[in-house]
């Protein structure tokens, strides 16, 4: 397994990212997108883990989605919307790779990298194989347009969990429906969430999972809004025999 850094540049600004690389000639692939203000290193154990075990990986950070993030892309100008900009960017750049299988790329998403996930996974459904999201906030426009129940109401910047959000953020969540998105993806979805999440209520994973054409939803008893470290060890092998699944790997 070879570990390699990863520029896409759109719209713009660049996306910085990690390629995980297995020791094979072709392999398919799993874009992986972190959380509320996180960063592209969050999934490496587990980036490792299905590289090792012959898959590719692209971690990424989202442009201005973190504290983190490399690029000059203000927290206050991210969107839902320029995050799926973000990964729809990542997607076109592996389907230039020669070693990618291109019938075989999975989107993976935990939390708000969940819901942007599920959303390019929709409007991207033609180069998506599969969709594995971990306990994704779904709810994430339930929250905020109850919060900011009029436009008026929602102000020019606010600092949520250690990062500033713009006026932008929450104007474009006012009429966005993610069971739209859910409708139109009828590939397979695999989604993962602990029954003791407090962010993210399991209700609306249960929900998504029957919603989906194709949906199955695995809940981790006893695991909160971030798995623990062996909750994540079963997430890998529950989504390594996803990917297996889909592609036929194992099938008699």
């Amino acid at each position: 397994m070879k570990k390699r850094e990863v520029l896409v540049t759109h719209h713009g600004r660049t996306v910085y990212g990690f390629f995980y690389e297995p020791d094979a000639k072709e392999y398919p692939l799993i874009i992986m997108s972190h959380g509320y203000n996180g960063h592209k290193s969050d999934f490496e154990i587990s980036a490792e883990y299905f590289a090792e075990n012959g898959i590719g990986t692209v971690c990424y950070t989202f442009c201005g989605g973190s504290v983190r993030d490399e690029s000059s892309f203000s927290t206050t100008e991210m969107t839902l919307y320029t995050e799926e900009e973000d990964l729809c960017a990542v997607l076109d750049e592996v389907l230039t790779w020669k070693q990618v299988q291109k019938d075989r790329i999975f989107l993976f998403g935990g939390s708000q990298g969940g819901f942007v996930s599920a959303m390019a996974a929709a409007d991207r459904r033609e180069h998506v194989k599969g969709l594995i999201l971990l306990y994704p906030a779904l709810c994430i426009p339930d929250n905020w347009n109850t919060r900011f129940e009029k436009e008026e109401d929602i102000p020019s910047k606010l600092e949520f969990w250690g990062m500033e959000l713009g006026n932008k953020f929450f104007r474009t969540l006012r009429g966005l429906d993610i069971h739209t998105y859910i409708r139109q993806f009828k590939q397979p979805v695999l989604i993962m969430h602990g029954d003791q999440d407090e962010i993210v209520p399991i209700e609306y994973g249960k929900n998504a999972a029957e919603e989906y054409a194709q949906g199955k939803l695995e809940v981790f008893t006893g695991e909160i809004h971030g798995f623990t470290e062996n909750g994540n060890r079963r997430m890998e092998a529950m989504a390594l025999y996803f990917v297996h699944d889909v592609i036929g790997i194992g099938r008699k």
